[in-house]
Protein backbone atom coordinates (compact mmCIF):
# COMPACT_ATOMS: atom_id res chain seq x y z
CA UNK A 1 0.00 0.00 0.00
CA UNK A 2 1.61 3.36 -0.86
CA UNK A 3 0.15 6.08 -2.53
CA UNK A 4 -2.12 8.82 -0.68
CA UNK A 5 -5.64 7.39 -2.11
CA UNK A 6 -4.93 4.04 -0.08
CA UNK A 7 -4.56 5.65 2.76
CA UNK A 8 -7.78 7.62 2.37
CA UNK A 9 -9.34 4.20 1.98
CA UNK A 10 -7.76 3.16 5.41
CA UNK A 11 -8.56 6.02 7.29
CA UNK A 12 -12.23 5.48 6.06
CA UNK A 13 -11.91 2.16 7.04
CA UNK A 14 -10.92 2.58 10.64
CA UNK A 15 -13.79 4.73 11.28
CA UNK A 16 -15.99 2.43 9.39
CA UNK A 17 -14.90 -0.45 11.97
CA UNK A 18 -15.39 1.90 14.95
CA UNK A 19 -18.65 2.88 14.20
CA UNK A 20 -20.00 -0.31 13.01
CA UNK A 21 -22.15 2.17 10.92
CA UNK A 22 -21.77 3.39 7.47
CA UNK A 23 -24.16 6.19 7.64
CA UNK A 24 -22.38 7.52 10.85
CA UNK A 25 -18.84 6.91 9.58
CA UNK A 26 -19.95 9.41 6.39
CA UNK A 27 -21.14 12.11 8.77
CA UNK A 28 -18.02 12.10 10.49
CA UNK A 29 -15.82 12.06 8.12
CA UNK A 30 -17.67 14.74 5.80
CA UNK A 31 -18.31 11.95 3.07
CA UNK A 32 -21.30 11.07 0.87
CA UNK A 33 -22.34 7.65 2.25
CA UNK A 34 -21.66 6.30 -1.52
CA UNK A 35 -18.48 7.83 -1.49
CA UNK A 36 -17.40 5.38 2.51
CA UNK A 37 -18.94 2.26 0.48
CA UNK A 38 -16.53 2.90 -2.30
CA UNK A 39 -13.51 3.41 -0.68
CA UNK A 40 -14.43 0.35 1.29
CA UNK A 41 -15.17 -1.87 -1.42
CA UNK A 42 -11.76 -0.96 -3.24
CA UNK A 43 -9.56 -1.93 -0.10
CA UNK A 44 -11.29 -5.07 0.09
CA UNK A 45 -10.57 -5.41 -3.97
CA UNK A 46 -7.05 -4.70 -3.19
CA UNK A 47 -6.49 -6.82 -0.82
CA UNK A 48 -8.96 -9.91 -1.73
CA UNK A 49 -10.90 -10.06 1.19
CA UNK A 50 -13.88 -9.53 2.67
CA UNK A 51 -13.59 -7.18 5.99
CA UNK A 52 -17.21 -6.51 6.55
CA UNK A 53 -20.52 -9.27 7.07
CA UNK A 54 -22.72 -6.91 5.65
CA UNK A 55 -25.92 -8.59 6.98
CA UNK A 56 -28.83 -6.85 9.49
CA UNK A 57 -26.12 -5.00 11.17
CA UNK A 58 -22.56 -4.48 10.09
CA UNK A 59 -19.58 -6.62 11.83
CA UNK A 60 -15.78 -6.88 11.06
CA UNK A 61 -14.85 -10.09 9.29
CA UNK A 62 -11.91 -12.24 11.05
CA UNK A 63 -9.75 -10.35 8.02
CA UNK A 64 -11.45 -6.73 9.15
CA UNK A 65 -10.37 -7.30 12.65
CA UNK A 66 -6.86 -8.35 11.61
CA UNK A 67 -6.91 -4.95 9.69
CA UNK A 68 -7.41 -2.65 12.45
CA UNK A 69 -4.31 -3.09 13.88
CA UNK A 70 -2.11 -2.51 10.99
CA UNK A 71 -4.53 0.19 9.33
CA UNK A 72 -3.96 1.93 12.87
CA UNK A 73 0.08 1.65 12.68
CA UNK A 74 0.28 2.78 9.22
CA UNK A 75 -1.57 6.00 9.26
CA UNK A 76 -0.03 6.57 12.38
CA UNK A 77 3.24 6.60 10.96
CA UNK A 78 1.98 8.95 7.87
CA UNK A 79 0.89 11.31 10.83
CA UNK A 80 4.51 11.37 11.77
CA UNK A 81 6.57 11.55 8.34
CA UNK A 82 4.37 14.26 7.92
CA UNK A 83 4.86 15.92 11.07
CA UNK A 84 8.67 15.32 10.45
CA UNK A 85 8.56 17.81 7.46
CA UNK A 86 6.20 19.74 9.01
CA UNK A 87 8.87 20.10 11.83
CA UNK A 88 11.74 21.39 9.37
CA UNK A 89 9.23 23.80 7.65
CA UNK A 90 8.93 25.33 11.12
CA UNK A 91 5.33 25.69 11.00
CA UNK A 92 2.59 23.44 12.23
CA UNK A 93 -0.33 22.13 10.01
CA UNK A 94 -2.45 19.53 9.68
CA UNK A 95 -5.62 18.21 11.76
CA UNK A 96 -5.67 18.83 15.55
CA UNK A 97 -8.62 17.07 17.20
CA UNK A 98 -9.02 18.47 21.06
CA UNK A 99 -11.47 17.17 23.80
CA UNK A 100 -12.80 18.22 26.70
CA UNK A 101 -15.62 18.07 29.45
CA UNK A 102 -18.42 19.97 28.54
CA UNK A 103 -17.73 22.88 31.06
CA UNK A 104 -14.38 23.16 29.70
CA UNK A 105 -15.52 23.24 26.04
CA UNK A 106 -17.51 26.37 27.36
CA UNK A 107 -15.15 28.34 29.89
CA UNK A 108 -11.64 27.06 28.84
CA UNK A 109 -11.41 25.69 24.91
CA UNK A 110 -12.55 29.04 23.56
CA UNK A 111 -9.63 31.35 24.71
CA UNK A 112 -6.89 28.21 23.98
CA UNK A 113 -8.38 27.95 21.06
CA UNK A 114 -8.07 31.68 20.06
CA UNK A 115 -4.41 32.26 21.18
CA UNK A 116 -3.70 29.17 19.06
CA UNK A 117 -5.14 30.00 16.33
CA UNK A 118 -4.19 33.43 15.88
CA UNK A 119 0.00 31.46 15.91
CA UNK A 120 -0.77 29.20 14.17
CA UNK A 121 -3.52 29.50 11.64
CA UNK A 122 -2.73 26.73 8.77
CA UNK A 123 -3.94 23.67 11.57
CA UNK A 124 -7.11 22.56 11.16
CA UNK A 125 -8.71 22.59 14.59
CA UNK A 126 -11.62 19.70 15.43
CA UNK A 127 -13.27 19.87 19.13
CA UNK A 128 -15.37 17.27 20.28
CA UNK A 129 -16.74 16.82 23.77
CA UNK A 130 -17.44 13.88 26.15
CA UNK A 131 -17.28 12.52 29.40
CA UNK A 132 -13.58 11.56 31.15
CA UNK A 133 -13.70 8.18 30.30
CA UNK A 134 -14.90 8.72 26.43
CA UNK A 135 -11.73 11.57 26.38
CA UNK A 136 -8.97 9.28 27.55
CA UNK A 137 -10.21 6.42 25.25
CA UNK A 138 -10.35 8.88 22.42
CA UNK A 139 -6.85 9.80 23.02
CA UNK A 140 -5.54 5.89 23.70
CA UNK A 141 -6.90 4.82 20.43
CA UNK A 142 -5.69 8.31 18.49
CA UNK A 143 -8.82 9.48 17.78
CA UNK A 144 -8.57 12.53 19.99
CA UNK A 145 -5.07 14.41 20.36
CA UNK A 146 -5.08 16.34 23.48
CA UNK A 147 -7.95 16.17 25.95
CA UNK A 148 -8.92 18.87 29.57
CA UNK A 149 -10.27 17.21 31.80
CA UNK A 150 -10.74 17.75 35.63
CA UNK A 151 -9.05 16.12 38.30
CA UNK A 152 -5.73 14.27 38.64
CA UNK A 153 -3.82 12.92 35.61
CA UNK A 154 -4.31 9.46 34.52
CA UNK A 155 -1.99 6.38 35.46
CA UNK A 156 -1.49 4.94 32.12
CA UNK A 157 2.29 5.27 31.05
CA UNK A 158 1.27 5.93 27.52
CA UNK A 159 -0.42 9.32 28.42
CA UNK A 160 1.42 12.46 29.34
CA UNK A 161 -0.49 15.11 31.32
CA UNK A 162 -0.11 18.61 32.50
CA UNK A 163 -2.22 20.73 35.09
CA UNK A 164 -3.18 24.03 33.64
CA UNK A 165 -4.47 25.47 36.79
CA UNK A 166 -6.70 25.32 40.04
CA UNK A 167 -10.50 25.74 40.11
CA UNK A 168 -12.13 26.12 43.14
CA UNK A 169 -15.11 24.11 44.10
CA UNK A 170 -18.49 24.93 45.35
CA UNK A 171 -21.59 23.88 46.76
CA UNK A 172 -25.25 24.09 44.88
CA UNK A 173 -27.96 24.22 46.74
CA UNK A 174 -31.39 25.15 46.08
CA UNK A 175 -33.15 28.13 47.41
CA UNK A 176 -33.95 28.50 51.00
CA UNK A 177 -31.74 25.11 51.71
CA UNK A 178 -29.92 25.81 54.89
CA UNK A 179 -26.55 25.71 53.40
CA UNK A 180 -27.66 28.44 50.61
CA UNK A 181 -27.47 31.11 53.22
CA UNK A 182 -24.06 30.59 54.13
CA UNK A 183 -21.30 32.48 52.81
CA UNK A 184 -18.53 29.53 52.84
CA UNK A 185 -19.41 26.23 53.44
CA UNK A 186 -16.93 23.38 55.60
CA UNK A 187 -16.64 19.58 54.55
CA UNK A 188 -17.87 19.41 58.56
CA UNK A 189 -21.36 21.31 57.17
CA UNK A 190 -22.27 18.71 54.59
CA UNK A 191 -22.03 15.49 57.12
CA UNK A 192 -25.68 13.53 56.89
CA UNK A 193 -26.74 16.17 53.77
CA UNK A 194 -28.68 14.59 50.77
CA UNK A 195 -26.57 14.85 48.12
CA UNK A 196 -27.10 14.65 44.25
CA UNK A 197 -24.21 12.80 42.21
CA UNK A 198 -22.65 11.89 38.88
CA UNK A 199 -22.11 8.17 38.32
CA UNK A 200 -18.72 6.88 40.08
CA UNK A 201 -16.04 7.33 37.52
CA UNK A 202 -16.57 10.73 36.74
CA UNK A 203 -14.12 13.35 37.55
CA UNK A 204 -17.53 15.31 39.27
CA UNK A 205 -18.16 11.82 41.87
CA UNK A 206 -14.33 11.89 42.81
CA UNK A 207 -14.86 15.22 44.10
CA UNK A 208 -17.85 14.85 46.16
CA UNK A 209 -16.11 11.36 47.01
CA UNK A 210 -13.28 12.42 48.75
CA UNK A 211 -15.69 14.63 51.50
CA UNK A 212 -16.55 12.68 53.87
CA UNK A 213 -20.27 12.96 55.11
CA UNK A 214 -22.58 13.87 52.21
CA UNK A 215 -25.35 11.00 51.63
CA UNK A 216 -25.43 10.67 47.70
CA UNK A 217 -29.10 10.08 47.47
CA UNK A 218 -29.27 10.25 43.60
CA UNK A 219 -26.92 9.87 40.70
CA UNK A 220 -27.55 12.50 37.48
CA UNK A 221 -25.95 11.31 34.36
CA UNK A 222 -25.20 14.77 32.59
CA UNK A 223 -24.05 17.67 34.62
CA UNK A 224 -26.58 19.99 33.05
CA UNK A 225 -29.16 17.12 34.27
CA UNK A 226 -27.33 17.98 37.85
CA UNK A 227 -27.75 21.57 38.14
CA UNK A 228 -31.45 21.57 37.16
CA UNK A 229 -32.39 19.10 39.48
CA UNK A 230 -30.60 20.93 42.61
CA UNK A 231 -31.99 24.32 41.38
CA UNK A 232 -35.73 22.30 41.48
CA UNK A 233 -35.08 20.98 45.54
CA UNK A 234 -34.06 17.55 44.90
CA UNK A 235 -30.74 18.04 46.83
CA UNK A 236 -27.26 19.81 46.84
CA UNK A 237 -24.39 19.04 44.70
CA UNK A 238 -20.06 20.02 44.46
CA UNK A 239 -19.04 20.92 41.66
CA UNK A 240 -16.34 23.43 40.41
CA UNK A 241 -16.78 26.95 40.45
CA UNK A 242 -17.06 27.90 36.85
CA UNK A 243 -20.09 25.51 36.20
CA UNK A 244 -23.30 27.28 35.11
CA UNK A 245 -26.04 26.49 37.78
CA UNK A 246 -29.50 28.43 37.14
CA UNK A 247 -31.64 28.59 39.54
CA UNK A 248 -29.01 27.15 42.11
CA UNK A 249 -27.04 28.84 44.73
CA UNK A 250 -23.60 28.20 44.96
CA UNK A 251 -21.52 28.95 48.07
CA UNK A 252 -17.68 28.18 47.84
CA UNK A 253 -16.47 25.17 49.48
CA UNK A 254 -13.31 26.18 52.01
CA UNK A 255 -10.40 25.16 51.12
CA UNK A 256 -10.87 22.36 48.10
CA UNK A 257 -10.19 23.11 44.32
CA UNK A 258 -9.81 20.79 41.66
CA UNK A 259 -7.52 20.81 38.92
CA UNK A 260 -7.62 21.21 35.28
CA UNK A 261 -5.64 18.85 33.50
CA UNK A 262 -4.85 17.86 29.67
CA UNK A 263 -3.51 14.56 28.81
CA UNK A 264 -1.86 13.85 25.46
CA UNK A 265 -0.10 10.21 24.48
CA UNK A 266 3.27 10.83 25.18
CA UNK A 267 4.64 9.54 22.38
CA UNK A 268 2.87 12.32 20.27
CA UNK A 269 4.16 15.08 22.02
CA UNK A 270 6.81 16.34 19.55
CA UNK A 271 4.48 16.45 16.44
CA UNK A 272 4.51 20.10 15.60
CA UNK A 273 0.56 20.60 16.14
CA UNK A 274 0.98 19.08 19.37
CA UNK A 275 3.92 20.39 20.85
CA UNK A 276 2.30 23.97 19.37
CA UNK A 277 -0.47 23.58 21.63
CA UNK A 278 1.01 22.57 24.30
CA UNK A 279 3.13 25.56 24.11
CA UNK A 280 0.32 27.80 23.77
CA UNK A 281 -1.45 26.14 27.22
CA UNK A 282 1.32 26.90 28.53
CA UNK A 283 1.00 30.79 28.15
CA UNK A 284 -2.40 30.50 29.52
CA UNK A 285 -2.11 28.53 32.63
CA UNK A 286 -3.46 30.32 35.79
CA UNK A 287 -3.75 29.35 39.42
Amino acid sequence: MGDAMELRHLRTFRVVARTLNFTRAAAELHYAQSSVTEQIQALEAELGSKLFHRERRLRLTAAGERLVGYADQMLSLAEEAKAAVDEERGEPEGDLTIGALETLCTHWVPSLLGAYRAKWPRVRISVTEGGRGELYHGVRESEVDVCLTFGDAPGDPAFASRTLGEEPLVVLAPPGHPLAGKEEIRPGDLRGVGFLATPKGCGFREMLDRIDGPVVGTEVGSLAALGRCVAAGLGCAIVPAMVDHPGAVAVPLAGRTTTVTMTWRRRDENKPAIAALLATAGGLVRA
